[in-house]
């Protein structure tokens, strides 16, 4: 049982790694890789992600809350998430106003309805379900920007002539995920409870759906017609 619960993460990767390749194929995320977004692309990516990345630490805080006593362990990682992932919605809003658009529209609007969902579905895992499901989504999330948020903002930088200040959310989120990859990899490795790997492994495969369906809805890019001031 011991080489079972070790290898879980392994696993978790192995099996979702088509699921991941599926993503990194969207047009969209091919594009944002490439640098070859125009600027109110980059600034619709940028709308979608402050929908769901403030919905980061009520996530982690209600899925801490319904842990119970046998997770202790899970919830003081949880409050180490919390810490590290504070703030981060107002990075996005911060790019936005780099770029010379209102991040109070923004943070005024509804999300598209993929992000919507994908939100709903997280409120859904952590309230009603296990909630330690949601570290699914953890999976999904991390993985992508650790893999691909770093590259494309410097090469959303270069090809729209952007300030640093206006793709701090790619490239310190990039940096960030990189290195949570080995401490989300020791908090599965931890799960002893065939229930609760069942449960992440499956809400990963949903996510990535979910969180793919957020770039199918966005445009795939095109020629840059305009940078930041």
């Amino acid at each position: 049982m011991k080489s079972t619960v070790l290898a879980f993460h392994d696993e978790l990767q192995r099996q979702t790694a088509p699921l991941q390749e599926e993503l990194f194929a969207i047009p969209f995320v091919r594009s944002a890789v490439r640098g070859d977004l125009d600027l109110p692309t980059y600034l619709a990516f940028l709308g979608q992600a402050y929908h769901h990345v403030r919905q980061t630490v009520p996530l982690l805080m209600a899925a801490g809350a319904r842990l119970d006593a046998r997770h202790e362990w899970l919830r003081e990682a949880i409050a180490h998430y919390v810490a590290e992932e504070s703030g981060h919605h107002q990075w996005i809003l911060d790019d936005i106003t780099a770029c010379g658009s209102d991040a109070s529209a923004v943070a005024a609007s509804r999300p598209d309805l993929p992000c919507e969902l994908m939100c709903a579905y997280a409120w859904n895992t952590v309230l009603h379900e296990n909630p330690v499901g949601f570290f699914g989504m953890v999976h999904v999330l991390e993985g992508v920007s650790a893999r691909g948020a770093s590259g494309a903002a410097d090469a959303l930088r270069r090809s729209l002539g952007l300030p640093a200040g206006a793709v701090r959310y790619l490239s310190s989120h990039g940096e960030l995920d990189q290195a949570h990859v080995g401490f989300f990899a020791g908090l599965m490795n931890r799960l002893d409870s065939e229930a609760d790997r069942q449960a992440v492994l499956h809400k990963s495969r949903v996510f990535f759906r979910l969180y793919g369906d957020i770039f199918r809805a966005l445009p795939a890019g095109g020629a840059p017609l305009g940078a930041c001031a």
